[in-house]
């Protein structure tokens, strides 16, 4: 799949997120707040009742990345699953600038540097926000 292909996410979509990560707790509250919120399926990985293998999926796999599946049931993965969130929230221009020669090889090396830290930098900003 090509990081263009991520433009024809169809709505609605499931994000399956990590709901101990502090960073992905505030995107979910942002995005409860959207005016688009009703194209998004919130899913916490981390409920006790999530079972990740009638998905095909593992856990420790969808902790590693983000995981999105849209109405078609295609699924993007890493910076991908982002791009096609934020397509079917109406921020297609900036998705489709992100996938530019260049600059969507910058933002998916960013994104993977990001999950591999995303929940120190969370528990970091915690504390600087606590003091």
């Amino acid at each position: 799949m090509t990081r263009r292909a991520t433009l024809a996410a169809r709505a609605p979509v499931t994000l399956f997120h990590d709901g101990h990560c502090p960073l992905c707790q505030r995107e979910v509250a942002w995005l409860t707040r959207h005016p688009r919120r009703e194209r998004v399926t919130l899913v916490d990985i981390q409920a006790a009742n999530f079972d990740a293998v009638p998905l095909g999926r593992s856990v420790a796999a969808m902790m590693g990345r983000l995981h999105v599946r849209d109405a078609a049931g295609r699924w993007f993965v890493g910076m991908d699953a982002s791009r096609a969130l934020y397509a079917v929230l109406g921020y297609r221009r900036l998705v489709w600038m992100s996938t530019l020669p260049g600059i969507g090889g910058l933002m998916d090396a960013g994104y993977r540097w990001f999950a591999r830290r995303r929940l120190r930098l969370g528990r970091w900003l915690e504390r600087r926000e606590k003091e």
